[in-house]
C-alpha cells in the first residue's frame, strides 16, 4: 500500500506544479482598478504591478486612454514620476520590486465624457533589461486593463471614490470595504490566457488516467 501511495506522488507532483504555475500566472498580471467607473467621473485609479521575474521591477509605463486626462500622483517612496504627454513612468530609485512582491500606484484621471472601454496599456521593465508589454487583448497572455465607463446618473457628482476633490482640496478616504470592492472586481475581471486552462486540464486528466491505472494494475 505504501508503494502505491508513493507512485501516486511522484504522479501527483507535476499536477501540482501545473496548479502552482497556473495560479502564479493568473495572479501576475499588472491591472488598473477599478474595472468600473463612470464618464467625465475624477475617479483615483490602482496601478497593480507584481513581479514575476527573479530580476526586480525598476520601471512601469503607463499609457492613459485616448479621452481620459491625467491629473494627480500619489508620491511613493523610492519612485520617482515623470509625465510627458500620455506617458505616465514610475523610476524606482532603489532597488525596485523584487521577485515576490508586488507595488500599488495611485493617480487620479479624469474619465472620457463618453460611455465605453478604455484600455490602459503598460510597459514593465526589469533590472535585467527584458521588457513586459501588457498592450494585448483580453484572453493573450499579455492583456491591457480594461475600464468600462458607464453613463453617469443625471445630477450625480463629477467626483468617484477615494478621487481627489478639486474643488475644495480635501483629498477624500477610501474605505476598507471600498478597497475590498475594488479588488474583487478587478480579480474577477482579470483575464487568463485560454492556453493555460488547456493545459491545466490536460495534466488533471493525465494525473486522473495514471491513477486509475495504477488502482486497477493492483486488483
Amino acid at each position: 500500500m505504501n508503494k502505491l501511495f508513493r507512485k501516486i506522488a511522484v504522479l501527483a507532483a507535476p499536477t501540482a506544479a501545473a496548479l502552482m504555475l497556473f495560479a502564479a500566472v493568473a495572479s501576475a498580471h499588472v491591472t488598473v482598478a477599478p474595472a468600473e467607473s463612470t464618464t467625465g467621473a475624477w475617479e483615483t485609479y490602482t496601478l497593480k504591478v507584481p513581479s514575476e521575474k527573479e530580476a526586480a521591477t525598476v520601471q512601469i509605463d503607463l499609457r492613459i486612454p485616448k479621452g481620459a486626462e491625467f491629473k494627480q500622483y500619489e508620491a511613493v517612496p523610492g519612485w520617482k514620476v515623470t509625465i510627458d504627454g500620455n506617458k505616465i513612468s514610475w523610476t524606482s530609485t532603489g532597488a525596485g520590486i523584487e521577485a515576490g512582491q508586488f507595488q500599488r500606484f495611485y493617480f487620479t484621471a479624469k474619465n472620457p465624457d463618453t460611455a465605453g472601454e478604455i484600455a490602459w496599456d503598460a510597459y514593465q521593465h526589469y533590472a535585467d533589461g527584458s521588457l513586459v508589454q501588457w498592450s494585448g487583448d483580453e484572453g493573450t497572455d499579455t492583456p491591457h486593463a480594461i475600464t468600462e465607463i458607464v453613463q453617469a446618473a443625471s445630477g450625480s457628482s463629477s467626483h468617484s471614490h477615494g478621487s481627489a476633490n478639486m474643488d475644495t482640496g480635501a483629498k477624500d478616504s477610501m474605505s476598507m470595504d471600498e478597497h475590498n470592492a475594488i479588488m474583487e472586481n478587478q480579480n474577477s475581471t482579470s483575464s487568463v490566457s485560454p492556453l493555460l486552462y488547456i493545459a491545466l486540464g490536460i495534466s488533471l486528466l493525465s494525473f486522473l488516467l495514471a491513477a486509475i491505472g495504477l488502482l486497477r494494475g493492483r486488483a
